[in-house]
């Protein structure tokens, strides 16, 4: 299995600042350390040209030179800077390559990505470009290029709603928006997905499981993907800081499980994504996530029968 990272671009955030970015390092590490056989890769630096088949040349622009207005860079929760812009292009640049592995292999993944509160023409919530928007839509452009087509399904686990995925792929039905995540919890205004179920505060493991099978249930029933991005936040997690739920580490491990078995069950690509995690211990985050690479893992290699 291919694993894309970018944890190279460390941003220079203030002290005090929110955002876990050591997480990023601190999960390379362990997957090399614990999972030798996934194949760790630099992330390639997406173009503008990628960029712009979701983003706004304005906005694209706007990030590259620092000309991005000061309420739009506090919205995303980052400060400008080179390192800024050139991770949020390498973290593009990893779900597409990822995207493409996975197409090849059954499974690819990146260390990072996810990052679904950015919309064409702004960012949000410490995401910048919208790497799963990107990415399906290199593919898509690729199949058409051999006059084929490709439909795509989005199984965000993520805590928070995708809101700025929804919003771009609303009206699109090559591209399916699942999203299960805090009714209550951030962004406040949620944005119309195919499938929306949002959860209560405090939700724990039989609730969410029950919920998560009922909408795989309903995909399974309204779309047929070719290939199923799946941002696998660790953020549900009952010690997370911002989630606000109560999954137990097992009840992590089933729902990753489910989806993998989902996808494999109907022979369907997946392209793993980290998205949110933010443990109150950033080591419970990684672990998690971990976990979660060590089941992709499993299920690549069922899927060699199939991408020999």
């Amino acid at each position: 299995m291919q694993a894309f990272y970018s944890d190279q671009f460390v941003l220079p955030l203030p002290q005090g600042h929110r955002f876990p970015m050591a997480k990023y390092a601190m999960l390379r590490d362990a997957v090399a350390r614990h999972l030798p056989a996934v194949q760790l890769l630099q992330a390639p630096r997406a173009s503008d040209a990628e960029l712009k088949l979701v983003h706004t040349s304005a906005y694209v622009e706007a990030i590259a030179n620092g000309t991005m207005a000061t309420t739009v860079m506090r919205e995303i929760g980052f400060p400008w800077s080179v390192a800024m812009a050139e991770r949020a292009r390498h973290s593009v640049g990893a779900t597409v390559a990822a995207a493409r592995s996975a197409l090849r292999r059954g499974v690819g993944a990146s260390l990072a990505g996810g990052t679904h509160h950015a919309y064409a023409d702004k960012g949000g919530g410490f995401c910048v470009f919208n790497d799963v928007a990107v990415a399906a839509r290199v593919l898509q452009a690729h199949k058409a290029r051999e006059g084929k087509s490709l439909q795509v399904a989005v199984i965000d686990l993520d805590v928070h709603q995708g809101n700025g995925t929804a919003r771009i792929f609303q009206g699109d039905s090559s591209v399916f928006t699942l999203s299960l995540h805090g009714e209550k919890n951030f962004p406040f205004r949620k944005e119309a997905g195919d499938i929306d179920v949002g959860l209560p505060d405090g939700c724990g493991d039989a609730d969410y499981l029950a919920a998560l099978d009922m909408a795989l249930l309903n995909l399974d029933a309204r779309c047929t993907p070719d290939l199923v991005f799946f941002l696998a936040g660790a953020d549900p997690f009952e010690g997370d800081r911002l989630g606000r739920l109560k999954l137990t580490p097992g009840g992590m491990h089933l729902r990753d499980e489910r989806v993998f078995q989902w996808c494999f069950a109907r022979h369907i690509p997946l392209v793993l994504l980290m998205a949110g995690g933010y443990g109150v211990r950033i080591e419970e985050t990684v672990a998690i996530q971990l976990e979660t690479f060590r089941l992709a893992l499993a299920y690549q290699q069922k899927f060699k029968d199939i991408y020999p």
